[in-house]
């Protein structure tokens, strides 16, 4: 029976990204962003808070979600399905919507008034600290997309040599309070192929954790049990780290890693208690969301551009931001939909298909 939690977890954790991504224009993290309108620690420690968890979360989904997939495929049909839905949209984005994004950075830092293919030439020839935000070349947003698709095809090779039928009867004993002490393995990993914080070690350690363990319906039974002090102890890190960071631009990398950790397992419990449920909302996202992540960034940052030309009041500006580019990103995803050549950019399939159960819902 499906889980319908982990596809609302996933789809509310994708919906973070419109405020997150808006708070960072006026970030103090010392790296500014596409367009930056200075320093502001209220929405940067809110930031802080939210980032330990949204992105490490989406990672372990994906690593509950595989298992499942791989009890429907074969190994090969897994790998097949990854290019399609992974590879290729990554590689049509990194041409068509991360350029988009130097685009504008250029004019609002450099006051660029070339064409966008003029800046599409400068961005896949400087390369510079890869964030974007001089207008050289980056991922953008789409690291995700690639880490994802290289821990995917990693992973193969793990979950051949270590199949989870032999990991099952280790897994279902560990106490809660060694379900909390995995965030040492989370957070040994986070230095093994680190690019400027982004790390393919960490998200590679979440993604097995998702599909060895957080896929596990009597893993999730224990942790419910427990949800009180568990609640209390991820309570107490969150504390610390808005405190500390508030205070001192507190930001190391052990607490983070314990709060991400934490919130993970928190975060599964309430779901699996109260989001457990098949909605329009679950429906919609279902399709909807991963061609959001995809659209997003692009949007926002072409959205913020403009909006504060046009408005100097700070909560307006972000409300605006947020909300504009949500509308327009879910009005792109329904006109790309509807286009044959451009369906593959958003991971959707060339041409749609229909299931059997919808047919039969129909």
């Amino acid at each position: 029976m499906r889980k319908h939690y982990i596809d609302n977890l996933r789809n509310i954790t994708i919906l973070f990204l419109f405020p997150v991504h808006t708070f960072m224009i006026w970030n103090d993290f010392g790296t500014k962003f596409y367009v930056w309108l200075g320093e502001n620690r209220l929405l940067s420690t809110l930031i802080v808070l939210i980032n330990p968890w949204f992105m490490p979360l989406l990672f372990a989904l994906a690593g509950v979600s595989a298992r499942y997939s791989l009890q429907k495929r074969s190994y090969k049909e897994f790998a097949a399905n990854r290019v399609q839905k992974l590879l290729i949209p990554f590689i049509c984005g990194m041409v068509l919507l991360v350029p988009f994004q130097t685009f504008f950075c250029r004019k609002f830092f450099f006051d660029y008034d070339g064409g966008i293919f003029q800046n599409l030439q400068y961005f896949f020839t400087n390369y510079t600290d890869m964030s974007g935000y001089d207008g050289a070349f980056t991922p953008g947003h789409l690291w995700f997309i690639l880490f994802l698709f290289v821990i995917s095809m990693f992973s193969l090779i793990v979950f051949k040599l270590v199949p989870y039928e032999k990991m099952v009867s280790k897994i279902e004993k560990l106490p809660s309070w060694g379900a909390l002490l995995l965030f040492i393995p989370v957070w040994l990993m986070y230095y093994l192929v680190n690019f400027g914080g982004f790390s393919l070690g960490k998200n590679l350690a979440l993604y097995l954790l998702g599909y060895y363990f957080l896929g596990n319906d009597k893993v999730i039974e224990t942790l419910e049990k427990n949800i009180k002090w568990l609640a209390l102890v991820w309570a107490a890190g969150i504390v610390a780290l808005g405190v500390l960071y508030w205070n001192f631009a507190y930001y190391g990398d052990l607490l983070v890693n314990f709060v991400g950790w934490s919130s993970i397992l928190v975060i599964m419990v309430f779901g699996k208690k109260h989001l457990n449920k098949k909605t329009k909302f679950t429906e919609y996202f279902n399709r909807a969301s991963y061609p959001i992540y995809i659209l997003h960034q692009s949007i926002l940052v072409a959205v913020a551009y403009y909006v504060v030309q046009i408005c100097s009041v700070l909560p307006l500006q972000a409300v605006l931001i947020a909300v504009g580019s949500f509308v327009l990103t879910v009005i792109a995803y329904h006109i790309i939909k509807f286009i044959p050549v451009l369906r593959k950019i958003i991971g959707l399939s060339l041409f749609p298909t229909i299931s059997k159960n919808t047919r039969r819902s129909k």
